[in-house]
């Protein structure tokens, strides 16, 4: 199939999909007169990609996954531990800004607090 053809069903674009290349996310596909020809895998692997930065990966991340890869087999193993470690790192945020959220709690009630005593200072006066 043909570049057009290879951002549909991967929902990507072609202006993506030569960047991926130029960067090497995407190995550099056979050429049919002239027209870049993508495989079935070729589409799989533009799906990963596409998820994997709608799930907060970066281009850089994902270029020490794929590194080493130059067919359009997936480094599952690779993948399966960026996972992990996005998922940690993940959970140490939500963490942070679960702490966060509680002190903005805190905060706003004693100034809730604080300016209800001024109110009640400057009334009694």
């Amino acid at each position: 199939m043909y570049i057009g053809k290879a951002a549909q069903l991967s929902g990507t674009t072609i202006k993506a999909i030569r960047h991926y290349e130029a960067i090497g996310l995407m190995p550099a596909p056979a050429r049919r007169g002239g027209y870049r020809v993508y495989t079935e895998q070729s589409v799989e692997r533009l799906m990963f990609i596409k998820c994997a930065q709608q799930l907060g990966f970066k281009l850089k991340e994902l270029q020490e996954i794929l590194q080493g890869y130059e067919g359009d087999a997936l480094p599952w193993d690779k993948a399966d531990q960026a996972i992990a470690n996005k998922k940690q790192a993940l959970a140490m945020q939500i963490v942070a800004l679960q702490n966060m959220h509680q002190g903005l709690l805190v905060f706003e009630a004693q100034l809730k607090a604080a300016q209800g005593e001024c109110w009640v200072a400057t009334k009694a006066g």
